[in-house]
């Protein structure tokens, strides 16, 4: 019987990233989950001895809009096969002068201007709720700041990345409000992605490529698909060398509490959770698998 598949590390790619280079021992599976089908495949294989996921958000030829992702199941699709630390890529706009079109951002926060969303797994006979104060793993980001630095990248560590439902741009006078918030990027998918990755106790961190200063810059002419392209296939060659780097150099934190982040959360009495409800959640509820095995 060949051996489950699993992964440590998983890596999600956003627009412009729908495969993951420099992977050996290349497999592809289909997971199903109690939350629907994930955007594609996950593709297996290892960097360095390492065991890495690689799952195309958008699914491969960007076939799903920001809004119609199921966030659930591509976290939980992940989670089953052992993964413990996602690295997730997406295009971004900057919402700052210095923060310029090409320069990648590892934000360390979020806010989330979503609406349509499922954004939690307990949704069926089972309340958890997990601290989300720092949504951001902070070893993770550390992590990829020294793989930036490693390779001369022009990069900014920490900043807020505000979350929009899109499928549209922002409106002008929406852009400049949201620079009165301070923010630093603005995007639509990874205050989901994160807030599912907490409750699944993973370690999440976001490489966000910067295409376009949105449409606040008065210089500037309003957002375009194509010119947002333009930068973003630029970004993406530089990503993932970047993504290579810090798989090599990856190890577990150790030091942070993403891992535990359901102890104490989960408010429902075992008591008062039916047999579907256990069935459903049984992931979240026993102990991780071991991490052996192959891919």
């Amino acid at each position: 019987m060949p051996p489950k598949p699993r992964a440590d590390i998983a890596v999600v790619g956003g627009s412009g990233l729908y495969d993951m280079e420099g992977l050996e021992r290349v497999r592809e599976v289909r997971v199903s989950t109690p939350f629907g089908q994930p955007s594609d495949a996950v593709v297996l294989g290892t960097i360095a001895d390492r065991r890495v996921a690689f799952l195309a958000r958008h699914g491969r030829g960007h076939r799903i809009n920001p809004s119609m992702i199921n966030y659930r199941a591509n976290v939980y699709a992940l989670k089953s096969l052992g993964v413990t630390r996602i690295f997730s890529v997406s295009a971004v706009g900057s919402m700052k002068e210095t923060v310029q079109p090409g320069h990648l951002v590892f934000p360390d926060t979020f806010i989330d201007r979503t609406m349509k969303r499922v954004n939690t797994f307990f949704d069926q006979g089972l309340v958890a709720h997990v601290a989300f104060a720092d949504p951001v793993c902070p070893v993770l980001t550390t992590q990829l700041a020294a793989a930036a630095r490693a390779l001369g990248a022009t990069f900014h560590a920490g900043g807020t990345y505000l979350c929009i439902e899109g499928p549209q741009f922002s409106t002008r006078a929406e852009s400049l409000l949201y620079r009165q918030w301070g923010v630093d990027l603005i995007g639509m998918t990874n205050a989901t992605e994160a807030r599912l990755a907490r409750e699944a106790e993973i370690c999440y961190a976001t490489m966000a490529l910067v295409t376009d200063y949105d449409c606040w810059h008065e210089s500037e002419e309003s957002v375009s698909v194509e010119a947002v392209l333009t930068i973003m296939h630029q970004n993406v060659a530089q990503a993932r060398r970047l993504l290579n780097h810090v798989i090599r150099q990856s190890t577990e934190s150790g030091t942070c509490a993403c891992s535990t982040a359901l102890r104490g959360a989960i408010l429902t009495a075992p008591e008062a959770m039916t047999a579907s409800v256990k069935r459903r959640y049984k992931l979240f509820l026993e102990p991780s698998p071991s991490s052996t095995g192959g891919t």
